[in-house]
């Protein structure tokens, strides 16, 4: 049984023994990447962390149908793809930073920072060789009904040596989540996805900005501590 789920963008539906799952439809589209599929699917295979989405199942399967080209009678193939994981009852972080449901308390704000340190951590340290996420942001950390942070979509992951610099010819990621050396010289290293947990780390502190990232290299110290304050307001009079 499916249910869209808008939240996560994705499918929710139930494992055969009973347990809700989210699946992301990857549409068979001509410049779909079936190696960008299974480098997500290889690395998420060697994760077991609280603080990563678990991966539960993949699907692949090859439908032939009948057509024509140019009048000719033809078999067409098309090849339908999916993957398979804890369903997260949350949604992504990226709806609580944008107002879009109700904002968080202090306890429930460190409680996500330090769950995706944790994750971040295991990726980088913790996993032979590291895998390196290279696309860290709000909308890639969902949320359990216990609010328990999840690193998800490793569409983009890599694995880089340690301490190692590595260059890539077109730009991936998320703009404002992304260190100047990416966006001006593509330069990937272990830092990135560090870079990236201190943006995700002052949305949540502080909220986003007006353009609906933090643009942390454009507040002056003093709005940022004025946007924390009014930010922490209702929690203050609440507590």
């Amino acid at each position: 049984r499916w249910i869209w789920n808008s939240l996560q963008g994705k499918l929710k539906g139930k494992h055969k023994n009973g347990d809700k799952i989210a699946v992301k439809i990857l549409h068979d589209t001509q410049d779909f990447d079936d190696k960008k599929l299974q480098n997500e699917f290889g690395n998420l295979m060697m994760v077991n962390h609280p603080n990563i989405v678990q991966l539960v199942g993949y699907c692949y399967e090859i439908k032939h149908t009948h057509g024509q080209v140019k009048g000719r009678p033809v078999l067409v193939a098309t090849i339908h793809r999916a993957l398979c994981f804890e369903y997260m009852p949350r949604g992504s972080l990226e709806n609580y930073l944008s107002d879009k449901v109700d904002g968080l308390d202090w306890p429930i704000r460190y409680k996500i920072i330090k769950g995706t340190c944790e994750g971040l951590k295991h990726l980088h340290v913790e996993m032979k060789p590291p895998i390196y996420h290279l696309d860290l942001k709000p909308a890639n950390i969902l949320l359990d009904n216990n609010m328990v942070p999840k690193i998800a979509d490793f569409g983009l992951s890599r694995f880089i040596t340690k301490d190692k610099t590595m260059t890539t010819k077109t730009l991936v990621g998320t703009i404002p989540y992304l260190p100047r050396e990416y966006i001006e010289r593509k330069e990937i290293s272990n830092k990135l996805d560090i870079f990236s947990l201190g943006v995700v780390m002052l949305e949540i502190i502080a909220g986003p900005g007006p353009t609906g990232h933090f643009r942390s290299t454009e507040i002056p110290s003093q709005e940022f501590t004025d946007q924390v304050i009014r930010s922490s307001e209702p929690t203050f009079i609440s507590n």
